[in-house]
């Protein structure tokens, strides 16, 4: 296979990965699902067991893939991530299933796009540890059943309602990464200072965190460009000021709203008198692919109750008019 499955341990020297946490201790944020999951991986190791199948959702950017490294790091055995795309026939993940150990956690991202044929070839291995594989042509056809050593899937998906009902029932955890609070991710920022060894004061990263839409990955990837224009100011330690101006110059507002969001809105706002109106309708006003700005976008603007999702369409709120100082026409 042309595909690399990745190692958890092969990223340890790669600046990127340094800034995921290795242990529940280090792991800010997602408090009830880490102490859930601390005692299913202290009661799996007591009883010399795998840990029960994995299934995390919930939108993009909040520590899926980190969590599921977590896991395997906690339970002491190794992890092998791909991803549900990537596995295009039913050799591939037979191939990913026989290869691995006893204890192992194989970690597929995007779940819910597994081919459904292939999809049936995990339905066994997630209940007895045996994949049935048919070899030979025609009259020479059979099925030859291989076993496989105790192992944990674990899944994540941002479209948990896309993944079939058998597959869902299979995992025995079942679990939703909710969105940061803004002291969680002034946590998480503070780490990443000290791992880029760019200082930054306090109420910087206080700013930084509120406009990181209560997400991570996000938070992250705005410190990176605000320690650019530190950088080539000539700053020693990042202000407040900087970082105000930095966010300002890439379009992320005081929401953590940025081009497309407010592209978005106004869309709704101006071209259709703030809604009802369908999902692909304004997608298509602003250029946008309808997946995406449901399953990127949507989800913050529900919840910072800019947008409603109603049976006749997308309805803009009175909080995103006073947004944008516009006054809502009825």
């Amino acid at each position: 296979m042309d595909r690399e499955l990745l190692d958890a341990q092969a990223h340890i020297d790669d600046e990127e990965a340094q800034l995921r946490p290795v242990s529940f201790d280090e792991y800010v944020g997602q408090h009830d699902l880490k102490d859930n999951l601390r005692v299913f991986v202290g009661a799996a190791k007591m009883r010399d067991e795998s840990l029960d199948h994995v299934l995390l959702y919930g939108p993009p950017g909040l520590g899926k893939t980190t969590m599921s490294m977590i896991i395997a790091n906690e339970m002491g055995t190794h992890i092998k991530i791909t991803t549900g795309p990537s596995i295009e026939k039913t050799g591939d993940l037979v191939a990913l299933l026989t290869a691995l150990e006893p204890g192992d956690v194989l970690f597929i991202d995007e779940i819910h796009r597994l081919n459904k044929v292939v999809e049936e070839i995990l339905y066994p291995a997630m209940e007895d540890y045996c994949v049935d594989v048919i070899i030979g042509k025609d009259a020479s056809k059979r099925s030859i059943r291989i076993d496989l050593p105790p192992f944990t899937l674990v899944g994540a998906t941002t479209r948990a309602g896309d993944i079939s009902a058998p597959l869902r029932d299979r995992f025995g955890i079942v679990s939703k990464l909710d969105y940061y609070s803004d002291d969680e991710l002034r946590d998480i920022i503070n780490r990443t200072s000290q791992v880029y060894g760019m200082p930054m004061d306090d109420e910087a990263k206080m700013e930084l965190a509120r406009r990181s839409r209560g997400t991570p990955r996000i938070a992250n990837r705005l410190f990176r460009r605000v320690r650019d224009f530190a950088q080539y100011y000539g700053d020693e330690v990042i202000t407040l000021e900087r970082t105000r101006e930095a966010l300002n110059r890439l379009k992320v507002d005081d929401l953590g709203l940025d081009d497309v969001d407010h592209k978005y809105l106004l869309g709704i706002i101006q071209r259709f008198n703030g809604g009802p109106v369908g999902l692909e309708a304004v997608a298509a006003s602003i250029g946008e692919e309808p997946v995406t700005l449901e399953d990127v976008y949507e989800p913050y603007l529900l919840q910072k109750g800019l947008i409603k999702r109603t049976s006749r369409g997308r309805i803009a709120t009175d909080l995103a008019f006073r947004h944008f100082g516009i006054e809502r026409e009825f």
